[in-house]
């Protein structure tokens, strides 16, 4: 039962932690585009892929 003094605010102090951070998160605006990424996954624009180099005149 002394192990309980010690875990207790050992978990709420990193329940604490982690709601601040999600809190940081929100402020800093890290969920403010949802959609925008599903649209930009269905666009080659944003390809990270580069090109083939066609062998017979050396371009992408």
């Amino acid at each position: 039962m002394e192990v309980l003094t010690i875990l207790i605010p050992v978990s709420l102090i990193l329940g604490l932690l982690g709601l601040g951070a999600f809190i940081w998160t929100l402020r800093k605006g890290m969920y403010d585009d949802p959609d925008g990424d599903s649209q930009r996954i269905l666009t080659d624009e944003f390809d990270d892929k580069p090109k083939p180099i066609d062998p017979d005149n050396g371009s992408a």
